[in-house]
């Protein structure tokens, strides 16, 4: 069997592939076993688990993923890595590969019963973290837990506090659907070839709501609205990226008890759900 955190094995792959590293899909691939082992830890995968990754690059954790789990659907949208995977998982029968964007498939498709319980794992491409995560939190799939490894600064927002500087719009978003912990920091160094920046595992914990605002679509578009412009107060933002008029946000502040000069950071999702109910229904 390949050893895939290999940079000579990856280099034999890739030339009798006659592959090059692409950029547009983001593709750094882990050399680092001791990391690899730690995130398939991280994922707390067993032989009764039903697991999903996006992105199986050459299928390094894929094979992780698979000597753990019941069975495996990975997602690669890179054609040409196809006849790769086929020879890298081929000593694996519970594995099932789709050539497909994630992005853009019907996750129906995906072969998930609707009552079967999934995990994710996955080392997500950087340039579509956040639509990833949001559209897996926000599915109508099983999951239970989403372990992934991240750009560093995303890691930092998706664990942030409120009143920090990485706490935004990402963070109430994903706090909505999910616990979220950050395990460990991934150096550049352990890829290839090597990014720009370091890199984090952070595991997501799928649970009900805490708090239901009247209008999802109302509390998700203040909350995208409040950050948008960190350095102005809440009023302000809310103002300029919403079709609220003044008098209206002030009253619905009023009624919250929010400060119209506090900025966005400050506040909690529950506030932000309390300020959306307010304003529910306040625009013909």
């Amino acid at each position: 069997m390949t050893k895939l955190t290999s940079p000579s094995e990856i280099e034999k792959l890739m030339r009798r592939y006659d592959l090059r590293f692409h950029k547009r899909f983001g593709q750094n691939f882990l050399i680092d076993e001791n990391i690899l082992n730690r995130i398939a830890d991280a994922a707390e995968i067993s032989l009764s688990d039903s697991v999903l990754e996006i992105g199986s690059g050459i299928g390094t954790l894929t094979q992780a993923l698979a000597l753990r789990a019941k069975k495996v659907t990975t997602v690669e949208i890179d054609t040409r890595l196809i006849p790769v995977l086929n020879e890298t998982l081929s000593e694996y029968n519970n594995i099932r590969l789709v050539n497909s964007d994630f992005l853009r498939c019907d996750l129906s498709d995906l072969g998930f019963s609707q009552d079967e319980s999934i995990k994710v794992a996955a080392n997500l491409p950087y340039y579509v973290t956040t639509p990833i995560i949001m559209t897996l939190l926000e599915s109508d799939l099983s999951i239970k837990r989403m372990t992934f490894l991240v750009q560093k600064e995303v890691g930092e927002r998706l664990a942030a506090k409120p009143g920090t500087k990485a706490y935004g719009s990402l963070t109430v978003a994903a706090r909505y659907y999910a616990d979220c912990e950050k395990c460990f920091d991934v150096p550049a160094s352990a890829f290839m070839p090597k990014p720009r920046v370091d890199s984090s595992v952070i595991v997501l914990t799928r649970r009900p709501a805490t708090y239901e605002p009247a209008d999802k679509k109302v509390f998700f578009t203040i909350v995208k609205a409040a950050f948008l412009n960190r350095r102005k107060t809440l009023i302000n933002s809310l103002m300029g990226n919403t079709a609220y008029d003044r008098e209206t946000l002030i009253a619905a502040m009023t009624a919250v008890g929010i400060d119209p000069g506090v900025r966005g950071e400050r506040l909690t999702g529950e506030t932000f759900a309390e300020l959306a109910d307010q304003l529910t229904g306040k625009i013909k």
